[in-house]
Parts: C-alpha cells; structure tokens; sequence
C-alpha cells in the first residue's frame, strides 16, 4: 500500500489535471485494467472505456471544475473527497452544480485501478 501521504499527492494531481482538461495526462494516472464506478454515468471497464466515457463527458461540460476542500486517506488504502462540481451543459448552455463524494484506490505502480463517484442526494 502506498503511504498515504503519497496517495493524497496522487488524489490532488488527478483533480488537478482534470481541472487544467489535460485528458491525455489523466488517462496516464489509470492503471489499464482500471475499473470506474459513477452513479450517474455507470460503469467503466479498462482504461480505453473509461477514456471514451471521459471524452464524452468533457465534450458534454467543457468548462466542468472540481473544488475540493480535503482529501482523507482511509485505512484500506484508498482516498476519499467530497467535492462541489461546477459545469455548463454544452448543448442547452445550463449551469449546474453537483455536490458529491468521490473514492479513489490506487495500485502498487500509483496508477488509479478504481474510482468511485456518488453524487450526493437531490443534485442527480
């Protein structure tokens, strides 16, 4: 297990670069058998499904930004944020604001194998 330290190091990079849209950046922090779990989009096998899923999304929202206030590593390895996601609906141009946690689990290598993203009650 990767100490948590380095773990929360990770965590914040993978927002971060999310944040810059640097797409080709992030798909480099997944492992490739890496596994990713969204309440509102689904399930996502492999890096190459969860690369076509992540082109769509910021295709979808291209001005989405992720606000994170503390990354918590937990004790089986993982990292766990809440977050407040804003964005703006390419297609109708309608603002949105999704509050939601999100759980990261990361491989001996530092390469992502799982992330979980549950978006809180009522902002779905």
């Amino acid at each position: 297990m990767l100490p948590a330290a380095q773990r929360i190091v990770r965590a914040r990079a993978y927002i971060e670069e999310s944040n810059r849209h640097a797409l080709e950046t992030v798909f480099t922090m997944f492992a490739e058998d890496a596994t990713y779990k969204s309440s509102q989009f689904g399930s996502f096998a492999g890096r190459p499904a969860i690369e076509a899923m992540m082109r769509t999304f910021f295709g979808k929202f291209p001005d989405v930004f992720w606000e994170v206030d503390v990354y918590r590593p937990l004790d089986d390895g993982d990292v766990e944020f809440s977050f407040t996601m804003t964005a703006t609906d390419a297609r109708s141009g309608a603002a949105m604001v999704r509050r939601g946690t999100e759980r990261i689990s990361f491989d001996v290598d530092d390469r992502i194998r799982h992330v979980s993203v549950e978006i809180a009650a009522g902002d779905g």
